[in-house]
């Protein structure tokens, strides 16, 4: 038992270094993604997380949680994604990131080259972030 909730603090602690600026935060949310863990991806998001995505809004972490979390890690555990350009900019306790990505691979049978924009609003929680908002939209790449 010991060792069970050791391994359980040395997760939360390693988790919560690793979000430790806005940048590593959204990192790790994309992560969990591709590793096909919804808890630590669902830990990243506020309470009040609002996400917008392919035309939909989800008003809530649960929403999100209950419509899109499951396809959305199925894209990444089947694509590999880039960050061709980034930008972050801080003004205390807000963050917010600006990316533009290249997605490849195979998803639900159909190659994938497709070029995406993700802006991602971020607070500071303690001495981590967790992702307000974000707003996804993607294109085919030439």
């Amino acid at each position: 038992m010991r060792q069970f909730v050791l391994l359980a603090i040395l997760g939360l602690a390693s988790l919560h270094a690793r979000a430790a600026t806005p940048g590593e935060t959204l990192a790790a949310f994309h992560a969990a993604l591709h590793d096909g863990d919804q808890a630590r991806a669902m830990a990243l998001l506020s309470p009040d997380a609002v996400i917008y995505e392919a035309g939909h809004v989800e008003r809530s972490r649960s929403e999100y949680a209950d419509h899109h979390l499951a396809d959305d890690i199925a894209f990444a555990r089947a694509t590999t994604r880039k960050v061709l350009r980034h930008k972050e900019q801080i003004e205390g306790g807000i963050a917010i990131i600006l990316d533009e990505t290249e997605s490849r691979g195979t998803f639900r049978g159909k190659k994938i080259n497709a070029m995406g924009t993700e802006t991602a609003l971020l607070e500071k929680k303690g001495d981590g972030w967790v992702v307000l908002h974000f707003h996804w939209s993607s294109r085919k790449a030439r």
